[in-house]
């Protein structure tokens, strides 16, 4: 039996040890998945699946502390954000019960031609078929939340595969719903291999295919689904963000601070790259670098902690390589810089970064905030769209004109005002384009897109 050896983010130390699911089981949990979204009598009443939800709230809030220790320890997310994270997930089970009571299909017009005289035309809304969802491990109990979950709400048979490196506090969740009185066979947690994930991706069993996690990754498992396939792809980007000279700078920089080093940076809608109109990026900065360098760096079980470690070694090795590659080609170091320990990098700044280092071009999924300075707003605009992402980006100014300028003109699916990209609550709309994916996100969003409209067309004559 193969095993799968789950670390501590920040000491690296094994937490446990668990089976790795084998290809039969695959198969088997498939197949159950299948028949029963064939079992259309057997299908959960949708005051059964609120009931079920309604209980899962109740266990969750009562376990909410263990529930946060097992997502820390094993993401590294700081315990303070990790608190906000399970009163999140906790809330979207309230958003998906309200989608519940509202989700409903439309009358068709009829009559309006001979042909369709005496006639009578409505939809409703079912289930499209099992769902298959691969998860990410920066937000192990949110993330899940919003992959499950709807698919639930829709009446969907799931199948979870959560990240390899955050796997308890999914197995954790799916173990309070079956508590709550979910049959097991409508939601399967599997612990897969590569080669299994991609024979699930590639299965016509599957109805709709759920993606968290890098684009590289993404791109290629949806090139692998059958014809029909349902798809939604969560990727990152290069987050930008501009700063006018008229911007409220005391209240800007927490917001910036917040959205740059939140979980390490390990967030696909991070600040990454801050455009600054020069005529102020001497102010920014003086009050930016002390607050950064204030960040207390450490252990994520420890209240006091600011910023955590990154996921995995091999993550701070590269956002070190990154970012010496970007100080030998002129960007300068203002804070920050270097690594702490195996899995510890300091909150990080750099100036003026060359337009192609990695900094610049990729997204750093670290603890790295990149500043640009520009003259003109039309040329922070063009330099923030350069690269392949769409996702979430934003202005600070207190111009509404300029605000609304660059709202229509910066690439990306929204646009933040006076706020940082990484902002967002669940009842939103949350997704990229381009590179940065496909699809909408948010619970309510999620549930419609797993669900399907059937028409209905009764002859009255």
């Amino acid at each position: 039996m193969d095993i799968l050896n789950i670390k501590a983010a920040f000491d690296n130390k094994t937490i446990k040890e668990i089976a790795i699911t084998s290809a039969a089981a695959v198969e088997k949990a498939l197949e159950l998945a299948f028949q029963t979204h064939k079992a259309v009598d057997e299908r959960l009443p949708k005051y059964e699946i609120i009931k079920i939800f309604q209980k899962l709230i109740h266990l969750m809030t009562a376990q909410k502390d263990t529930i946060m220790e097992i997502a820390a320890q094993e993401g590294g997310k700081p315990w303070v954000d990790t608190k906000i994270e399970v009163d999140r997930a906790i809330h979207g089970i309230h958003i998906a019960i309200n989608k519940i009571e509202t989700l409903s299909g439309t009358q068709i017009p009829m009559g309006h031609t001979r042909s369709s005289e005496n006639r009578l035309a409505f939809t409703t809304m079912e289930p499209r078929g099992v769902v298959l969802a691969i998860s990410a491990f920066n937000h192990p109990v949110n993330l899940i939340v919003h992959q499950v979950i709807p698919a639930i709400a829709a009446g969907c048979p799931v199948i979870i595969k959560p990240a390899s490196t955050t796997p308890l506090s999914c197995l954790n969740l799916i173990n309070l719903l079956y508590n709550a009185g979910l049959p097991k066979k409508f939601c399967q947690v599997l612990i897969t291999t590569r080669e299994d994930a991609e024979k699930l991706v590639s299965d016509k069993r599957i109805s709709f295919f759920s993606f968290i996690g890098s684009g590289e990754v993404g791109w290629k498992l949806r090139s692998m689904t059958a014809p029909g396939v349902h798809c939604t792809l969560e990727h990152g980007g290069a987050a930008p963000v501009i700063v006018e000279k008229d911007a409220n700078i005391e209240t800007m920089i927490p917001s910036l601070l917040k959205g740059g080093y939140y979980h390490a940076g390990q967030v696909c809608v991070s600040v990454q790259r801050v455009y600054v109109h020069k005529s102020i990026m001497d102010d920014v900065l003086k009050k930016f670098i002390p607050e950064v360098e204030k960040l207390i760096v450490g252990d994520p079980l420890d209240k006091n902690t600011e910023v955590g470690p990154l996921i995995a070694p091999k993550e701070v090795d590269r956002v070190e390589q990154w970012v010496n590659e970007a100080v030998q080609s002129g960007g300068k170091i203002l804070c920050g810089g270097k690594r702490i320990s195996d899995t510890l990098y300091e909150p990080t700044i750099i100036l003026n970064p060359d337009k192609d280092a990695k900094v610049s071009t990729q997204e750093i999924f670290g603890p790295v905030v990149c500043f640009y300075s520009y003259s003109l707003l039309d040329d922070a605009i063009k330099r923030a769209n350069t690269l392949p992402y769409s996702f979430q980006s934003s202005i600070f100014t207190q111009n509404i004109k300029k605000a609304s300028h660059a709202a229509k003109k910066l690439k990306a699916e929204a646009v933040m005002i006076n706020d940082h990209t990484a902002f967002r609550v669940d009842w939103m709309p949350f997704g990229g384009s381009e590179q940065s994916g496909l699809g909408t996100g948010g619970i309510g969003y999620s549930i419609k897109d797993m669900s399907k409209e059937k028409l209905m067309v009764i002859n009255l004559s």
